[in-house]
């Protein structure tokens, strides 16, 4: 198995996929797309075979795209990097930091894939995924994807742990168009592995990481947020905002990866923790659940700062005998 690892030793949690497994996919593809564009291309033909050979051409021309190229970069855009070969084989195409791809990554790997795979019959996909060690092709190399396995067996996956309840939707307006992939990758590298890191290792990691992340947001880190538990709650945002953009505004939102939805009719009480939340390292102290404290009452018993019910009517001054015009 090839593993991805960072400069900081730490293993990503996404298991790559190899050759054999590839080249199955590649051939059930293959065999469905090249049955579908045999039987368009025979129909066609008989229908339009009272037409000369230069118009004859140029619709078969036309189908070699449509349905060999075409076909696949559909497909794979929307169906997020799951082909018929790949689902059947447990496969799926994501980019390099793990995300979903969309048509661009589908539309280089398709057009660089007419040579490696339909030109040279799979020779050149079969050298380039055997020379590198992440077994990607030219295509996937261009397109920054990588294929990897999805059913892997239940207790080797390695997740990203979810952010305490009090921290989601916290990092909502945060601006994360400036963040590099790179740090993505090794965000999630480190959130997968951090229960397996010595914890001066991992604390220090941490650090550096959160540190880096906001410099790259324009936001300092909040002081009364753990930097592992910063770093979750802010892939948290990521992943929501990945979802609300595939799935569109039906997607729910960052309460959507974690198990604490929202509570309806206000704020939820915050609740400090002592623990740590699925590994997550805390600031000490028991957990307290508490509330924004009412504001004293005044000496009529009304709250400060909250307007009365009054009559719309002006009222009599005191000590007038008559009312102020209307």
């Amino acid at each position: 198995m090839s593993e991805l690892v960072t400069g900081d030793a730490v293993v990503l949690g996404l298991r790559t996929a190899r050759l054999p497994s590839r080249a199955l996919a590649l051939v059930i593809d293959l065999v469905l797309v090249w049955t579908v564009y045999l039987a368009v291309s025979i129909t066609l033909l008989v229908a339009t075979s009272s037409l000369d050979d230069a118009a004859q051409a140029a619709i078969t021309v036309a189908m070699f795209l449509l349905v060999l190229v075409g076909a696949p970069i559909a497909v794979e855009t929307l169906s997020h990097g799951r082909s018929l070969g790949k689902l059947a084989c447990g496969l799926r195409v994501v980019r390099d930091d793990g995300g979903p791809i969309r048509f661009r990554h589908a539309l280089v790997r398709g057009a660089i894939g007419v040579v490696e795979i339909l030109m040279t019959f799979g020779t050149v996909a079969c050298i380039a995924s055997l020379v590198s060690a992440r077994g990607r092709r030219i295509g996937d190399v261009f397109a920054g994807t990588l294929v990897v396995r999805e059913r892997v067996p239940a207790g080797r996956v390695s997740a990203v742990p979810l952010p305490p309840p009090w921290l989601i939707g916290r990092f909502a307006q945060l601006d994360l168009s400036a963040v590099p992939d790179g740090l993505w990758l090794a965000i999630r590298q480190y959130l997968t592995r951090m229960g397996q890191l010595d914890a001066a290792v991992g604390g220090a990691m941490a650090e550096r990481l959160a540190g880096d992340l906001a410099r790259a947001t324009g936001v300092r880190v909040p002081p009364d947020v753990p930097p592992a538990a910063y770093l979750a709650a802010v892939v948290n945002e990521r992943q929501a905002r990945e979802a609300r953009r595939v799935f569109g505004e039906s997607a729910p939102g960052g309460a959507a990866y974690g198990p604490h939805a929202a509570v309806p009719g206000g704020l939820p009480a915050r609740t400090v923790p002592s623990a740590s939340h699925r590994g997550m390292p805390t600031a000490p102290g028991p957990a307290v659940a508490t509330t924004p404290p009412a504001p004293p009452a005044g000496p009529d018993g009304a709250l400060p700062g909250v307007a009365e019910a009054r009559d719309p009517a002006p009222r009599t001054p005191r000590g007038t005998g008559f009312a102020p015009p209307a």
